[in-house]
């Protein structure tokens, strides 16, 4: 016989006995005068029914009213004896415990709460009880027994009757633990106890039936996981599982925080097949969406854990914190479980309100560290590839990873040939996409380092920031720079100069050169003359673009950045802690930040010092003007012969931003013409751009000697 077939035999035993009190109560109601065959039974009420109740014994029943015939009452003995054998007997062989002893022993259940429960369970297994119950209730409408048919069929009449009524109080066994609810009547909403009715949790109903099925409020929102680790758990949680491993035999309560869902997910998948034992995954989130009571469901969570032996594994935990604190009754709910506890969410929480004798383990899942992003990358993606920039340059969560190598594939099926490097790239530039599209233009860049022209010494250091956050990782996480000389994983950039000498293609190229996604803020639309919501708007960005990968451009930071003076009212004071704000939250940011201004001497040194890298953008001497013609005009652009972009240079002080726009204007005006593009095309180009800048034109420089 297997296991299951002896918690079914045993528990058929039980009911048996059961059956052998309901019979006996019947019969007692037959010789009480009751009639069966009467249709309006207890929907009327005759005077001699009036008589006979007002008459009736206090706390007796109306079948305890007359005595069994000796004869009638030895058979309803025998017929319970005969259970009992048969339940001692299944009892002493059972091995392991039959379900119902489990349930008793997991939930201190003493013999009457376990008859009151089979009493309560006996509808749900077999409809004839429904029936029977409304005949003994004398009531045919109600189906489910009261807590009063339930002392009548296992108490004698009296005060001792009373007593058991502490059975089905809220802090009761069979309550607390919410194996049975009480339901007051119809239209009544505090109904007097004994006239409530009981009903058995459908997920212990299943349970006793031989398999684990939750309740319908938590049906689709927990569900259970085997002892057993995916392929990857040991390599997504390899950072955290020393922490972990350490705490397992002190039977926790176990915090995991942090961004990295998919670590945590494998931490807890490996300490189920540590352990041996079944994850009970409930997610938080989920029900506190759909409005369900979330103490309800960690109550019934727990109670379902210890009845199946499964480690309780709470994700969406934020969903649960009110000011950065639990809900109420929550956590003492978790503490009071016996057993070992998993809670997983994004943010720390306090504790507080409640006396505890458990204490919290707290485990941080951070993004990873480079080391282990580099190792994810070559364990999803193969060890083909050269991936210490992916590692370095996006800071992903392990299922980032994961999800960025299975979209690379995907790219690359549709492209039709091998995953490639820059398929791995657009796919950690999708998966680490800001929600910024609102806040932020994004930018593709055009440039490389070919297109941009500027003094040796300013294209050193823009070679030098990208090396910088290539390197990032090496220095701050390998050489441990990080834990005393660097504030922050960050870095801040300043570009100044005038309009049009390259800040914005600058970016751009060390966008395309690191391969990161660039986007564009104008300060100039974000600034508020009402104190703090310049702030609260620099908040939103900087929100948005958190573990975003992304290289944050700053435009019009004259908008924000006055040069620091005296503070002589209010206004004063609050500009100077708008360009703090920004710069602590620069300062903040794990990624790239870039301001740039028109006229550098707006930023004081105080916050320059603050900045890693300082680039001026100079005015282009005759020299770089040339090469910028030269760079700028594309090769694709039909051109007459004879174009002199070194008279162009010498006779126009043009920043690269105003070459640009005369050579666009000369390739229309030569469309339109359907001719190539002459000199005379290209100094109207520059007429119009000096007019549209309020400069005089010179008409002896607009003739070709």
């Amino acid at each position: 016989m297997t296991g299951n077939d002896h918690s079914l035999h045993h528990l058929q035993a039980e009911l048996r006995r059961i059956d052998a009190r309901i019979r006996r109560e019947v019969r007692r109601w037959e010789l009480a005068g009751q009639d069966p065959a009467d249709r309006f039974r207890g929907l009327t009420l005759s005077d001699a029914q009036a008589h006979a109740l007002a008459a009736r014994p206090f706390a007796t029943s109306w079948g305890q009213t007359v005595a069994l015939p000796p004869q009638e009452a030895q058979t309803f003995a025998a017929l319970e004896a005969e259970a009992v054998q048969e339940i001692e007997m299944l009892a002493r062989a059972a091995q392991p415990p039959t379900r119902l002893q489990r349930l008793a022993a997991t939930f201190g259940l003493e013999r009457f709460d376990l008859d009151a429960l089979l009493v309560a369970l006996a509808p749900a297994l077999d409809v004839r009880y429904e029936q029977v119950y409304g005949y003994l209730q004398d009531d045919v409408t109600r189906k489910a027994p009261t807590v009063d048919l339930v002392l009548n069929l296992l108490s004698e009449p009296g005060p001792a009757r009373l007593a058991r009524l502490a059975h089905f109080a809220d802090d009761a066994p069979l309550i607390r633990h919410r194996l049975v609810e009480r339901h007051p009547l119809p239209g009544s909403t505090n109904g007097a106890l004994l006239s409530q009715s009981l009903h058995p949790d459908p997920a212990i109903v299943a349970w006793l039936l031989g398999h684990y099925q939750p309740g319908p409020a938590l049906a689709e929102h927990i569900h259970l996981l085997p002892p057993r680790e995916a392929a990857e758990d040991q390599l997504l949680s390899a950072e955290a599982w020393p922490e972990v491993a350490d705490v397992l035999p002190l039977v926790p309560v176990v915090v995991f925080y942090g961004i990295d869902g998919s670590a945590q997910r494998a931490a807890a998948r490996r300490i189920a097949a540590h352990s041996g034992r079944a994850l009970l995954h409930v997610d938080m989130a989920a029900l506190a969406a759909n409005d369900t009571s979330l103490l309800a469901a960690v109550e019934h969570a727990l109670r379902d854990a210890r009845l199946i032996d499964a480690i309780p594994y709470l994700t969406g935990w934020d969903a649960c914190l009110a000011e950065d604190v639990p809900q109420a009754g929550l956590l003492a709910a978790v503490c009071a479980h016996p057993g070992m506890v998993v809670i997983a969410g994004w943010n720390t929480w306090q504790v507080q309100g409640i006396d505890r004798d458990r204490n919290l383990h707290w485990v941080a899942f951070p993004i990873p560290t480079y080391a282990q992003r580099k190792a994810l990358w070559h364990h999803f993606a193969g060890q083909t590839f050269k991936l210490g920039d992916l590692a370095g340059q996006f800071a992903l969560t392990s299922g980032q990873i994961r999800d960025a190598v299975a979209t690379a594939r995907d790219l690359a099926v549709r492209r039709g040939g091998l995953l490639e490097s820059a398929d791995l790239f657009a796919a950690a530039r999708a998966h680490s996409n800001p929600r910024l599209s609102s806040l932020a233009r994004k930018i593709a860049p055009r440039y490389t380092w070919d297109d941009i022209v500027l003094p040796a010494d300013q294209m050193a250091i823009l070679r030098e920031i990208v090396a910088t956050v290539r390197e990032r990782p090496k220095v701050l996480e390998e050489w441990a720079v990080g834990k005393k000389l660097a504030s922050s994983d960050g870095v801040t950039l300043l570009f100044a100069g005038p309009p049009g000498t390259g800040k914005t293609m600058a970016a751009e190229v060390i966008a395309a050169a690191l391969r990161l996604d660039l986007y564009k803020i104008d300060l100039s639309t974000i600034v508020s003359k009402y104190i703090g919501e310049t702030e609260k708007n620099l908040e939103r960005i900087f929100s948005e673009a958190q573990n975003s990968n992304a290289i944050l451009f700053f435009d019009e930071a004259d908008a924000i950045f006055g040069k620091r003076s005296e503070v002589k009212d209010a206004h004063d004071r609050y500009a100077n802690i708008e360009v703090s704000y920004l710069l602590q939250r620069m300062e903040a940011y794990d990624g790239v930040a870039i301001l740039a201004t028109n006229l550098r001497a707006n930023l004081d040194e105080a916050f320059t010092r603050r900045l890693q890298f300082a680039v001026d953008f100079p005015f282009p001497e005759e020299e770089d003007r040339r090469r910028i013609w030269e760079t700028l005009f594309p090769a694709t652009v039909p051109s007459a012969p004879g174009l002199d972009f070194g008279l162009l240079a010498r006779r126009f002080k043009l920043a690269g931003g105003g070459i640009r726009n005369v050579i666009v204007t000369a390739a229309f005006l030569a469309a339109a013409e359907d001719t190539p593009v002459t000199m005379q095309h290209l100094l109207h180009g520059v007429r119009r751009e000096l007019q549209k800048m309020g400069r005089l034109v010179n008409d002896a420089d607009m003739r070709i000697d």
